[in-house]
């Protein structure tokens, strides 16, 4: 037998037990399905627009939203940012910087029994307040910090 006939066999003998497994239904072809994109809310540059497309209406701040970044961000184009929801049943966090060409800058759907944490690095185009806004229940609530840039970040 040459290699490649040895390849193929054994190729074809995975492909076998692939099958099989997908026919008896060990195996499920979706693995994960992405949630629906909200693009009215993602393009919207002025607050009001944005929260009318979250479907927010006016939030209420509270201290029970812990912001965690830096007061100077060395670099715009990475800014860790860390959010905490102390509210109850949190069902989702989105983080919104005011002076970036686009103010919704990540949404975070939070399922039902998980911690309402949150670890991401956001690109800021100058010095600007980063905004948290939670829905907790069927209320909103946010919290905002402002972050020092010192290098250019979005398109700088």
């Amino acid at each position: 037998m040459s290699r490649t006939r040895r390849e193929t066999l054994k190729t074809m003998g995975n492909l076998s037990v692939l099958a099989l497994s997908l026919a008896a239904g060990l195996l499920r072809t979706t693995i994960g399905v992405a949630a629906e994109w909200n693009k009215a809310a993602f393009e919207g540059n002025k607050l009001p627009q944005v929260l009318r497309a979250l479907g927010a209406g006016t939030p209420v701040e509270s201290k029970d939203i812990e912001i965690i970044a830096p007061e100077i961000a060395e670099n715009g184009a990475v800014v860790p940012i860390t959010v905490n929801s102390k509210l109850p049943n949190t069902r989702n966090i989105s983080l919104m910087v005011d002076k970036n060409p686009n103010l919704l800058s990540a949404y975070y759907e939070i399922p039902e029994g998980t911690d309402p944490y949150v670890i991401t690095r956001l690109k800021m185009a100058e010095t600007s307040n980063v905004n948290v806004l939670v829905k907790a229940g069927e209320k909103y609530y946010v919290a905002g910090k402002e972050i020092k840039v010192t290098l250019g970040g979005c398109g700088g």
